[in-house]
């Protein structure tokens, strides 16, 4: 079940320094009976190009204790490795245009309602792939179920991201972040230069997908992993708190955090 929150969620009141870090205590969940404690670090606006051992080497090493877990922001990642469209790039057909018209808004984001992201999906999968998909979906709406659109034409397109012409940051206006290249490759780089337990996740108010855990956390599920982040601790507006550290707590004392209120969520 989604659980939402307006605006950024880094409260005065959590915010915790150590050294040149700055961190958000974003509250205990509890997973199978154990106790998490999560931290959101915050980093600098990070540029396509970066590098992300380094950026965690900077934020998120210094706070890390052995036994921790830290998540991964898909769109970060995709950003340091410049998976990205630029929306000059993408010229504009028909299809997208007309089709776009009658596509559902996406509540979290930027769905197949903009063209130029319905364009991009058409260039990466061809144009019948995607008119199937439609066409299986508006019949699939019709019986009140969602999201057999994105089932057909794969998690790939499904993690679109950006061509927000709302964001707060102005680069996301005219660029799309896509998937990040081989999440596995990329956990186990962390894990082998920084000793990091990562996983590497698509997270928002709606759901949260593993895409990636290093070798450490095979034997874990991807469900249990999901759970610990499932109200989606990172932040969905200008948090810049790509990746949260996970902490069992166990029986200790948690850190004083206060609550951020929840509101009704959409229905689609």
């Amino acid at each position: 079940m989604a659980i939402w929150y307006e605006g950024n969620r880094n409260l005065k009141a959590n915010e915790r320094q150590e050294g040149d870090i700055t961190y958000y205590i974003r509250g205990v969940i509890e997973v199978a009976g154990v106790r998490y404690e999560r931290y959101a670090v915050k980093t600098h606006f990070i540029e396509r190009g970066e590098d992300y051992v380094d950026i965690l080497r900077r934020y998120v090493l210094p706070l890390y204790k052995a036994g921790d877990v830290v998540t991964l922001g898909e769109k970060v990642i995709s950003m340091c490795q410049d998976n990205t469209v630029k929306m000059e790039d993408v010229r504009l057909g028909f299809w997208a245009k007309f089709l776009s018209k009658f596509a559902t808004s996406n509540h979290n984001g930027i769905g197949m309602d903009e063209p130029y992201k319905l364009q991009l999906a058409i260039n990466m999968k061809g144009l019948p792939l995607i008119l199937w998909a439609v066409f299986c979906g508006a019949v699939a709406r019709v019986f009140g179920k969602r999201g057999v659109f994105y089932e057909i034409v794969g998690q790939d397109v499904a993690g679109i991201d950006g061509f927000y012409s709302h964001s707060s940051f102005e680069t996301y206006h005219t660029l799309a972040v896509l998937n990040p290249k081989e999440p596995e490759k990329v956990c186990a780089a962390i894990y082998e230069q920084l000793g990091m337990s990562c996983v590497l996740v698509d997270a928002n108010d709606i759901d949260v997908e593993v895409l990636g855990k290093s070798a450490d956390l095979a034997d874990v599920e991807d469900k249990l992993l999901a759970d610990r982040i499932r109200d989606n601790p990172a932040g969905q507006d200008d948090e810049l708190t790509p990746f949260v550290i996970i902490r069992d707590i166990g029986d200790e004392p948690a850190q004083p955090y206060e609550p951020l209120v929840a509101v009704e969520g959409p229905m689609d």
